[in-house]
């Protein structure tokens, strides 16, 4: 493990690329550090009648764009660093793809499986009431979403809190990202972050130079992945991963681990995960004694999606993926990272791998600014257009389409397809961009390319405002 602080690693990652920027020191130093950090404890009455008081945090990072941005954990881990590294993280991502927000990050410091629904909504509601008292949370202040243990539950419960105690109602719900569709949510948001991670690893494995430079074909189908978290990023990850012809052999989660050399059903043993509680007795699998040893099982891409941390000095040597896919926030450790990176290995930084969540809240921030579904204006008009089209090709050539080919075209956008869509094109274009950072430059890796790309466009915001002539 590292020795250093996680918020003291992601600024060594900063530090490590800025060598690559001219911009000026008194600008950098501002952009890296935290602007404020809100610590609170509450107490809360459980269910048998006791008072325990709750120690929570809100960090944010940069404010050179608002609102800020980040979700907010519930994990027995949650310290003050934790929250100022993730929230500086949220400042990259947002800036690497392109989303008008500043980064903030919140945890409140409980083991949710220890709590009743009933009492984890009294903490959900009595946090939101303390970040609204300090003026944490406001649609154009700062915008919270999920993260681990949490989910559109507690978001509906932020959102319900936060309106009952607004002046402006009528935004109100722009509060809070990630809620359930019939609160304000949008279709999409639940699977964006695993979505985007699988967007981001197709980006990485079409480019046949770099491919050939790791040995590995081009493409995604016959991969061999790994997965360490089967929580909501990591499950829907490898299930698009494994939709597009990757070969999930090894799945690890907090209790249990599994391999299956030769693949397994990752729909069917989350269900299993779901009935059991465990991974352990899978068919088909093999159980490892120690979760932590499937990061070390012989695959392709390795997909860390749990906490940060994971892949250290003491256990890099014995990593034999070729791909590493940061799909949860600082799996790796700066010096680790630095290693497997001088090994060859193409690690695909969390900076911008797993920032479809943030694309598709700030959808759903849009949606509820605008107070209009998404597809509802276009639906109907694509629909009769491409009908149209479709009369003129069918009278040019005298061919008649089957109904399935008809019913498929005619067909307009739903609020899905154009979440989707922006998630697919946002995902695209940031990958790109970030490659021809790194090789125009000379980087080392993705990772310092992609702090590079984001300090750029928050200095050109820094000087727009006019802060820094």
């Amino acid at each position: 493990m590292s020795d250093i602080s996680f918020f003291d690693q992601v600024n060594q990652s900063f530090d490590r690329a800025m060598a690559f920027t001219k911009h000026e020191p008194a600008l950098l130093h501002q952009i890296r550090a935290c602007s404020s950090v809100y610590r609170m404890t509450f107490p809360i009455r459980r269910d048998d009648g006791s008072i325990q008081v709750i120690e929570a945090f809100r960090a944010e990072h940069s404010r050179h764009k608002l609102p800020t941005k980040g979700g907010f954990r519930y994990d027995l881990g949650v310290t003050e660093d934790e929250v100022m590294a993730l929230a500086a993280l949220m400042t990259y991502k947002c800036a690497i793809v392109n989303v008008p927000f500043g980064g903030a990050k919140g945890g409140v410091k409980i083991n949710r499986r220890e709590y009743s629904d009933s009492e984890l909504e009294r903490i959900t509601r009595r946090y939101t009431h303390e970040l609204a008292e300090k003026n944490f949370i406001g649609p154009g202040v700062d915008v919270p979403a999920p993260d681990f243990g949490t989910g559109e539950r507690e978001m509906a419960w932020v959102a319900d809190t936060f309106q009952a105690l607004a002046k402006d109602k009528l935004d109100s719900l722009g509060c809070v990202t990630g809620k359930p569709v019939a609160q304000g949510g949008v279709r999409g948001r639940a699977e964006a972050t695993g979505r985007g991670v699988y967007f981001g690893i197709r980006e990485a494995c079409n480019v046949p130079e770099d491919m050939r430079a790791l040995g590995l074909p081009q493409g995604i189908t016959g991969k061999r992945v790994v997965v360490q978290g089967l929580g909501n990023v990591g499950y829907h990850a490898a299930r698009f991963l494994q939709e597009d012809g990757a070969v999930v052999v090894g799945v690890a989660e907090w209790n249990s681990a599994v391999h299956a050399p030769d693949g397994l059903d990752v729909v069917a043993l989350k269900t299993y995960q779901n009935e059991h509680g465990t991974l352990e007795g899978f068919p088909g699998t093999r159980a490892l004694d120690d979760t932590r040893d499937a990061l070390e099982l012989e695959c392709d891409i390795l997909l860390p999606a749990a906490l940060e941390n994971q892949v250290h000095d003491g256990n890099r040597d014995r990593i034999h993926a070729k791909i590493i896919a940061e799909a949860a926030n600082g799996p790796l450790t700066a010096d680790a990272s630095e290693a497997l990176t001088s090994q060859g290995v193409l690690i695909l930084p969390d900076t911008y791998l797993n920032a479809g969540g943030v694309v598709v809240s700030y959808f759903e921030w849009v949606k509820n600014l605008a107070h209009v579904r998404f597809g509802r204006l276009q639906k109907r008009w694509e629909s009769q257009a491409n009908y149209g089209l479709l009369s003129t090709v069918q009278e040019m050539t005298g061919q008649t389409f089957p109904a399935e080919v008809k019913k498929a075209f005619l067909r307009g956008p739903d609020e899905i397809d154009l979440v989707n869509s922006g998630l697919e094109e946002t995902m695209s274009t940031a990958y790109h961009e970030l490659r021809k950072k790194k090789n125009q430059h000379g980087m080392p890796d993705l990772r310092s390319a992609a702090f590079a790309v984001a300090v750029d466009k928050i200095v050109a915001s820094y000087l727009d405002l006019g802060i820094f002539p």
